[in-house]
């Protein structure tokens, strides 16, 4: 029996996937590709994985169809220096870290249905030669689904929304930076363990928010992220100057949210490959480690839909009775409330999930519309949930300012999911909308990583949710970065190698 066969694709299911295949086998042969990658997204939201050749039977891509390709575990343990943060030769280890065991091969086992040409890595001169990509789901060798993986995680808070006949839709709005590298700073002896990031100059000055004359001064990595981006099927809708020096802004149209997490790897990733081989360095850092830089926010757009008929379960046709328009109610529906009540009881518990490094922290300081409070406003971006729509619109929605672009977005948009079910379930309702997000408020964000991993840990849903293994690797891999930084002779140094020339 073959590893996908273990893992349930039998019968129809089984069918279903070998034609998928055969489709793939087919373009990949059109296409004239000499090699295709299979990608998983770590725990940073950074793909990893094999690069499988292809030759005249695609015997390697056929067989990985079949039985996976093995990867040393210890992948999903890395810290974001890629220093694994357990013994796991300890004997112990096991008990913590069910189905591992020293460094034990896990399986990749790509989807068929995620195939992609990646439009950047086309063969030398236009010769035969390109390469195409795959999403590979994690697998225990008898066919178990790894639970430590960010992508069951999300896999799993959804499927407890769908028993209730419910599904996430997300939208993103990704900030991050774009430089153009004047030296790349890989030179053999000047090695270190992480190396040092590219030398780089700015492509646009700053402070000149929506400028087009700065567009048209960055127009060629604008029009490479529009190509490439669209290459890949993602659902782009807007390219924006942003308010620092060498800033921008995506913004996506919505869909359900484990596509949305998929497509948030895939633009994050694909961006930083793409823009390299045109000699740019895009970073996903919150606050990179240069002169006056604006920090970045990643604000996740959401409302709930019924899966019988797609219908927003946010809308409410007109104000509750009696509601004042500060009340939740007089723009969302009741469930609506509920889930906006659990978001706001849970601030502090998701904090670490939606942001998950150490320079993401100095984003909630009050200033450059980013939240500093667990408020809500109607159309307020000072606030950290954001209330858009009226009575009647179909896209009403709540907008998550908490969030950083360098977070793992299936650990991002379960955080939504656990905290939203939770508001559901104890019928929550939240206090008013607040006219002053910087004002002094009865719950704060987090000040530090530190702070943020104290309440995740405190917090009961976030725990349950994310499932005591998961929970415990998150919050070990994070410890042990702050401790590296705690001990760090040069903390800026720390910071610039350690996300600047990584993420």
């Amino acid at each position: 029996m073959t590893l996908a066969e273990r893992a349930g694709f039998t019968g129809e299911a089984g069918r279903a996937r070998a034609a998928a295949i055969e489709a793939v086998l087919a373009r990949v042969r059109e296409a004239g590709l000499a090699q295709v990658r299979l990608s998983w997204g770590d725990l940073h939201g950074t793909f990893r994985g094999k690069t499988l050749v292809v030759d005249a039977d695609a015997s390697a891509l056929r067989s990985a169809f079949d039985d996976g390709i093995g990867f040393v575990s210890t992948i999903l343990l890395k810290d974001t220096s890629d220093r694994t943060s357990f013994k796991v030769f300890d004997p112990a280890a096991p008990a913590a870290l069910p189905g591992m065991r020293g460094a034990n091969n896990l399986h990749l086992l790509p989807d068929p249905a995620s195939f992609l040409v990646l439009p950047w890595a086309s063969g030398s001169n236009g010769q035969r030669g390109g390469t195409g990509w795959l999403r590979a789901e994690t697998f225990f060798a008898d066919g178990a689904e790894v639970p430590i993986d960010p992508r069951r995680v999300l896999q799993r808070a959804l499927a407890a929304l769908a028993q209730h006949g419910l599904g996430l839709v997300c939208g993103l709005e990704v900030e991050f930076h774009v430089w153009r590298i004047t030296d790349d700073a890989l030179a053999a002896e000047g090695a270190a363990w992480p190396a040092e990031p590219p030398a780089v100059r700015l492509l646009h000055p700053g402070y000149n928010l929506l400028a087009e004359n700065w567009a048209d001064m960055a127009h060629e990595v604008i029009d490479l992220v529009r190509e490439h981006t669209l290459a890949l099927g993602l659902p782009l809708h807007s390219l924006e100057v942003e308010l620092g020096p060498s800033q921008f802004e995506a913004v996506f149209g919505a869909t359900d949210a484990l596509r949305a997490a998929d497509q948030m790897l895939l633009f994050r990733n694909g961006m930083r490959q793409a823009l390299r081989r045109a000699g740019y360095h895009a970073s996903f850092v919150c606050r990179p480690p240069l002169p006056n830089a604006i920090a970045s926010g990643w604000h996740l757009h959401q409302s709930l839909v019924q899966l019988a008929n797609g219908a927003n379960v946010f809308t409410r046709e007109a104000p509750r009775a009696g509601a004042s328009a500060g009340d939740a109610e007089a723009v969302l529906s009741t469930e609506g409330a509920h889930w906006l009540a659990g978001l706001l009881a849970h601030a502090r518990g998701m904090a670490a999930l939606c942001a998950p490094t150490l320079p993401a922290y100095s984003r909630y300081q009050g200033s450059v519309m980013a939240p500093q409070a667990a408020l809500w406003g109607r159309d307020n971006r000072g606030a950290m949930l954001r209330v858009l729509g009226e009575p009647g619109d179909a896209a009403t929605r709540i907008e998550n300012r908490l969030g950083e672009p360098m977070a793992n977005p299936y650990l991002y948009m379960a955080a939504q999911a656990f905290a939203g079910l939770d508001g559901l379930a104890r019928r929550a309702l939240p206090p008013p909308a607040t006219e002053e997000p910087y004002a002094k408020a009865p719950v704060m964000l987090p000040a530090s990583l530190a702070e943020a991993l104290d309440a995740l840990a405190a917090d009961e849903v976030m725990q349950q949710g994310l499932g005591a293994p998961m929970a415990r690797i998150f919050e070990t891999v994070k410890r042990q970065e702050l401790a590296r930084h705690a001990a760090a002779e040069d903390r800026e140094a720390w910071l610039r190698r350690e996300y600047f020339g990584r993420y």
